[in-house]
């Protein structure tokens, strides 16, 4: 029998660690190459993970919502006539211990010499190797001639009173159904989805883990509904002033690297932001007609999609907003393409997907790209390369009623549009009061790569394609 411990691969965009946010097997499965193993979180996004073998799951090295290292052993696969006798995953071998540890119990080790393989997205691809067996901690050292053989499990006395699982131990057989984002929003409470009831077909969704949520932390609970595991992982618990609640969050993952971005970009490149207030009646008035379109029937149209259009007519007469900040060779590099940012708000953090070639796409095309990016970025099935390579971005806070704000520069880019909400406000047209569609812009640009003038005819640039959408002809 042949034995590979598939490592965690490089998940590239120089990410240099993952979460394992579920598994899609369990000990005694089948699975064949290429088959989706477990989804893993990096600091961008959620990606499903193939297995470059075959043969029977016999170990599920790392536990769900456990951060590894690049390189991590994972998952152990056998083939060969033994592969379908698992081997016995507990607490202690839940993650691969460390050097020293290997060292004092005599599990081997790889040869010094033998040249690390080079990690990608699909692994490490089969390759023939002695069998490396773990062993569990309190087996005797073992020779090289007399490789160590698994000890029979005995089975435990029976306890005078029942013994409370520890909250933490990992569930290697025992799967439960539930989408990342739900995943993510029990681990940022503290609540072990195993311990959740789920709903229909098994499976456990928000509201599901809202509702155990409130009542775990809800004073009094009755004690069935109030273990001493779900104390321990209630979301809300004293802070010990006045008797107060809080509810602490772990900052990881997107909301981590979003964190981190922020910071470097706000102390990095020297912002300046401007702000324009635009009639737009004209542009809904023009949206209005394309719904109206049979040939724009099935296409999805917002004001985003305007804006998004007079941003790439702006950037052709201003291509310093479309550059980026050489930072080692002191150079401003200006980029011929507009591949453009949408930040979209999503369970995992605020995410920035990028629609290549945006000023080269017809409307109908940029209307279903779009509407694609922000649906697979919520769904948190954005990869990382998706996030990769914008030159510009957007971001539309008036879809949660806010009439403006400041935008960060996200790292690598030059500039960035906010869009504020559209609302009917007095407006003056001939000398006269009237009601109009009205919007506010604000643009914040590195002041690096682009002066103060140029920044105002970007920005008054798009506030006159909106204003008046003819003026596109004119461009």
């Amino acid at each position: 029998m042949t034995t590979h411990e598939y490592r965690l691969p490089d998940p590239g965009e120089g990410l240099t660690e993952a979460e394992i946010v579920s598994w899609h097997v369990a000990v005694g499965d089948t699975v064949k190459v290429n088959d989706i193993v477990c989804e893993v979180e990096t600091a961008k996004s959620i990606v499903e993970l193939p297995t470059p073998y075959a043969g029977t799951v016999t170990a599920l090295l790392v536990a769900e919502g456990e951060t590894v290292a690049v390189g991590t052993p994972i998952i152990a696969v056998s083939e060969g006539a033994d592969a379908s006798a698992p081997a016995d995953v507990s607490p202690e071998t839940a993650a691969p211990p460390p050097a020293e540890e290997r060292a004092e119990t005599g599990a081997e080790l790889p040869d010094a010499a033998e040249p690390a393989p080079v990690a990608t997205l699909v692994g490490y691809g089969p390759r023939e190797r002695q069998s490396v067996r773990r062993r569990r901690r309190s087996a005797p050292a073992a020779t090289q001639s007399e490789p160590a053989q698994p000890e029979p499990v005995q089975p435990e006395p029976v306890q005078p009173e029942p013994v409370q699982p520890e909250p933490t131990q990992p569930a290697a057989t025992v799967r439960t159904l539930a989408k990342p984002p739900v995943r993510k929003l029990a681990k940022d409470l503290g609540i072990d989805l195993r311990q959740v009831p789920p709903g229909d077909g098994g499976v456990v969704r928000r509201p599901d883990v809202e509702a155990y949520a409130r009542r775990i932390s809800t004073p009094g609970a009755a004690p069935e509904t109030a273990s001493a595991a779900e104390t321990v992982a209630a979301p809300a618990a004293a802070s010990g002033t006045g008797g107060g609640r809080e509810t602490r969050v772990p900052v990881k993952g997107v909301r981590k690297a979003t964190a981190e971005a922020m910071v470097a970009s706000a102390f990095t490149a020297p912002h300046v932001t401007e702000w324009l207030t635009v009639d737009v009646s004209r542009s809904m008035e023009l949206l209005e007609r394309m719904r109206d379109d049979r040939a724009l029937a099935d296409v999805k149209l917002s004001p985003l999609l305007l804006v998004v259009r007079a941003v790439c007519l702006a950037l052709r007469r201003t291509p310093e907003m479309n550059a980026t900040f050489d930072e080692e060779r002191q150079e401003i590099v200006l980029k011929h393409d507009v591949h453009l940012g949408i930040a979209a708000a999503t369970p995992r953090g605020l995410l920035v997907p990028v629609v290549r070639d945006a000023d080269r796409r017809p409307m109908p095309e940029l209307a279903a790209e779009i509407g694609e990016v922000v649906r697979v970025a919520r769904e948190g099935k954005t990869q990382p390369a998706d996030l990769a390579g914008g030159t510009f971005s957007i971001t539309n806070v008036g879809v949660f009623g806010v009439d403006a704000g400041t935008p960060i520069l996200v790292p690598g880019q030059t500039g960035i549009l906010a869009v504020g909400a559209i609302n009917r406000r007095p407006w003056v047209v001939d000398e006269e009061v009237v009601p109009r569609w009205v919007t506010t812009l604000a643009v914040s640009f590195d002041h690096r790569v682009v002066d103060g003038e140029q920044g105002s005819r970007f920005l008054a640039d798009v506030g006159a394609l909106l204003e008046d959408p003819a003026r596109a002809l004119t461009v």
